[in-house]
């Protein structure tokens, strides 16, 4: 039976926050312990590059900190492959050789990378390397032979640059070398959390949010000072569900669906506070993330035993990106020394 290939990974830009949580690790867990794939989890590092280069201490210590996400959450390291992207030459070359199949104005079409040239107000001063990250992520992706990637929604028009390329290259050296990835996506209404304050982003630059590794008392105050409904001002006020973050989250998270719709219906008529809601979310979140805690906790104890980890599983990357390397060259013809 064939083994599906699974890539996917996070930018080391600070520690990992329950948007993340939601969005794509809890599922990467999920497939991780069906056993149905071969696993590779990337901390893209040279990705962070592409615009913090004048800040390396920012990505050197966000490195621990992803990696311990990464663990604390249930990656499984006997399990999962857990990469860092810096440590695998290959895929510096195979970004080479696919720069070349890809024009500069089709970059520029790319409305992933659009949004976020806008977003990080580069004006003309875009680096190069930040313009073509979508290359180098279908060299991430080729290099494992992945045919399964989890992604956010925004992130489909990159899924569908890396097939282009993908094409491009086994039609131009007529081979089958390079395999198409498809992108997994999350369910609907989990793609994207909204900050603790309501703006529509949960996002590590805004300071909107709730992290993995938050302590437990910092979560609760998080919480506490939630944007709900800023017409319900007295207790007997009807309130509105729609835009309240704090029933979002319980939507989110929450696994008595009974005891949520109880809450809403109490909400909307009116005589129930914002407080009483949020001590409930605080005890749903505080649940879910104790146990995340205790075992980053544990790992935290052992700091060179995680950058061990990270070495083996960047060990075994090699040697199948190597692989990949070698069919790219013979395609190309560039195994010249063979």
């Amino acid at each position: 039976m064939k083994t599906n290939t699974i890539l996917t990974g996070d930018r080391p830009t600070g520690k990992l926050h329950i948007g993340h949580y939601l969005g794509s690790l809890k599922n990467r867990v999920k497939l991780q312990n069906e056993g149905k794939y071969k696993m590779f989890v990337m901390i893209a590092d040279m990705q962070a590059f592409t615009d913090n280069a004048r800040n390396p201490e920012k990505v050197r210590n966000s490195l621990i900190q992803v990696a311990l996400d990464y663990l604390s959450v249930g990656i499984d390291p006997s399990k999962t492959n857990i990469l860092v992207q810096s440590q695998i030459p290959a895929l510096n070359e195979l970004t080479m050789y696919y720069l070349d199949l890809v024009s500069v104005s089709r970059l520029e079409r790319n409305p992933t990378v659009k949004s976020e040239i806008q977003q990080k107000s580069f004006g003309q001063s875009i680096p190069a390397g930040f313009l073509t990250y979508p290359v180098s992520q279908t060299a991430d992706i080729t290099a494992f032979k992945a045919d399964t990637v989890p992604v956010g929604d925004d992130q489909e028009p990159m899924m569908e640059q890396a097939r282009e390329i993908v094409r491009t290259f086994n039609n131009t050296y007529n081979v089958d070398t390079l395999v198409e990835p498809q992108g997994v996506f999350p369910p609907k209404g989990q793609g994207r959390l909204p900050g603790i304050d309501g703006n529509a982003k949960m996002s590590k630059s805004l300071g909107n949010c709730i992290y993995l590794s938050d302590p437990a008392d910092v979560v609760t105050k998080k919480v506490m000072s939630m944007y709900t409904d800023p017409d319900h001002i007295h207790v007997e006020d009807p309130g509105k569900i729609e835009g309240n973050t704090v029933f979002t989250y319980l939507d989110a998270f929450g696994t008595d669906t009974d005891k949520i719709a109880e809450l809403k219906a109490q909400y909307q008529a009116g005589g129930l506070g914002d407080v009483k809601v949020k001590r409930y979310l605080n005890d749903v979140l505080q649940e879910i993330l104790e146990p995340i805690r205790n075992r980053r906790a544990e790992y935290e104890k052992d700091i060179p035993g995680v950058y061990d980890i990270l070495k083996k599983g960047s060990d075994n990357a090699n040697i199948v990106a190597n692989q990949t390397l070698a069919e790219v060259r013979k395609a190309i013809g560039v195994n010249y020394f063979d």
